[in-house]
């Protein structure tokens, strides 16, 4: 029986929902995962989410719905991590089109489902902000999945939500989704995350990254994203829980107000006037500011140096661990040099590598089971 996982914001929650849909219903059932093509600017320089005429080489999967498999290319100067996702997961993955706002993805939603006819159909969030109310200062995703939870409340059948690793985003803090979450249906452990682990290595996602370390037992409070938000990475970390689709809505102003959008414009507007912005404008003036910047291409040694900088006034504010993508970010470095730095952090100190993130303390004190 097939089984189908909606992915609720962009790649990384793909790759929780093929760790989180392998621990539900093990390696033998098939399983599609529902996904945005909708990754950080230093995958993707172009702000926003893809859509199908973003790509080559898609397969169609079901009226208006295609799979991205191993051989699809994204269009330039668009990128993508789906096709290689597609290459090294065992689930299949297709495309959520969002060009035709909630009600567009609903139809794609509900194609699928009669054309796989699934054993059941699930909703996955890492983090937890799509319990967000939409006026939290902390948010700051709400546009992607405001869109999915409305469609997914449309659906012609039944949708479980599920929020795996509450905070890990750093949106909603563990603290505030404490009362939301429902049953605890899963805990994540190491052999749950080891087939992912590679994928890891080069994906940009830090919500699923911190999951993965949560699952391996990593405790501490890392600093994520370009602002240096902390996340403090506790035991709550790799637990999934089951939360009431109905009473999401209820409480998610922006997904109550794009249900019925039939364009991304529409969506975005609404979403302006909620929350106070869309994520696609703030992606726009990055993306400005960005093409602005000089290019900085530091040797090895003065990237080092910088490294060191960066870990001392860190660690003076509590952190222990980091991502690469906010060492590359902090550090003013082209989004495309985040593998080359890690391969270069773990060559100098390979015991601060405590996958997938960076320890930040003194590597002669790191214990030896991280």
């Amino acid at each position: 029986m097939t089984r189908l996982i909606v992915a609720a914001g962009g790649g990384g929650d793909a790759v929780a929902a093929s760790v989180v849909g392998s621990a539900l219903y093990g390696g033998g059932e098939p399983v599609v995962i529902l996904t945005y093509a909708w990754d950080r600017l230093l995958v993707d320089p172009v702000p926003g989410p893809r859509g199908p005429g973003d790509f080559r080489g898609l397969s169609p999967l079901a009226p208006g719905v295609f799979a991205v498999t191993g051989g699809a290319e994204p269009v330039a100067p668009a990128g993508s991590t789906l096709p290689r996702l597609a290459e090294e997961l065992p689930q299949t993955l297709a495309l959520i089109d969002p060009r035709h706002g909630a009600r567009g993805i609903g139809r794609q939603l509900d194609e699928l489902i009669r054309r796989l006819d699934p054993e059941s159909v699930d909703l996955l969030d890492v983090g937890g902000d799509i319990l967000a109310r939409g006026d939290e200062p902390t948010l700051r995703s709400p546009l992607a999945d405001a869109l999915t939870l409305a469609a997914c409340c449309q659906a012609e059948a039944p949708v479980r939500l599920l929020v795996a690793g509450p905070g890990l985003d750093g949106e909603l803090t563990a603290g505030e989704l404490r009362g939301l979450l429902g049953r605890k249906v899963l805990t994540l452990s190491g052999e749950h995350v080891e087939p992912v682990a590679r994928v890891l290595d080069w994906h940009p996602s830090e919500a699923t990254a911190l999951l993965a370390a949560t699952a391996r037992g990593i405790r501490g409070l890392c600093e994520i994203r370009d602002a240096g938000l902390p996340v403090p990475l506790t035991d709550e970390g790799p637990t999934v829980h089951e939360v009431d689709l109905g009473a999401a809505l209820e409480r998610n102003r922006p997904a109550r107000a794009v249900a019925l959008t039939t364009t991304l414009e529409e969506a975005e507007r609404l979403s302006r006037r909620i929350c106070g912005f869309s994520e696609i404008d703030q992606e726009r003036s990055k993306a400005a500011r960005i093409e602005a910047r000089p290019v900085r291409e530091p040797g090895p040694d003065a990237v080092l140096a910088q490294v060191a900088d960066f870990e001392s006034g860190a660690r003076s504010r509590g952190v222990s661990h980091t991502t690469f993508r906010r060492l590359t970010e902090a550090l003013g470095l082209d989004g495309s040099r985040r593998e080359s730095l890690r391969t270069l952090l773990i060559a100098d100190s390979p015991k601060q590598y405590t996958a997938p993130l960076w320890h930040l303390a003194d590597p002669d004190r790191i214990p030896r089971d991280q």
